[in-house]
């Protein structure tokens, strides 16, 4: 499968976006879908995650109840709503799916892996 993150760009403090990742050429459905994160000369950190179905979603303690995420496999797109963005945000956001049999929360749990968008959020 590929995928397609976009959404990124340059917001002040306290507001919000919202970043897509699209996939092509595999069964969406069959993927839990994550999302991470990661800024120069840091590991890629876990942000957040949802189940195939979309049953189960999963969140890095720093973005619970600012970031929701949702997906719509009709629509083979994973969606990151971030609220309330911090400085602390800023970072390049990657979306990645998983085949495995649970929704995970480390980068090597996933197969597939997007280019990267940049968010960039000002004081």
């Amino acid at each position: 499968v590929q995928l397609q993150a976009s959404g990124g760009g340059l917001v002040q403090a306290g507001g919000s976006l919202r970043l897509s990742c699209a996939a092509s050429g595999g069964t969406f459905s069959s993927y839990h879908m994550g999302w991470f994160r990661q800024t120069p000369g840091k590991e890629r950190e876990f942000v957040a995650a949802i189940s195939r179905s979309a049953v189960i979603t999963s969140y890095e303690d720093s973005v619970k109840g600012r970031f929701t995420v949702s997906r719509d496999n009709a629509k083979k797109t994973v969606y990151l709503q971030m609220n309330s963005l911090k400085p602390g945000d800023t970072a390049v956001y990657y979306c990645a799916a998983d085949q495995t049999w649970t929704v995970h929360r480390l980068p090597n749990e996933y197969d597939y892996w997007g280019q990267g968008t940049q968010v960039t959020v000002s004081s």
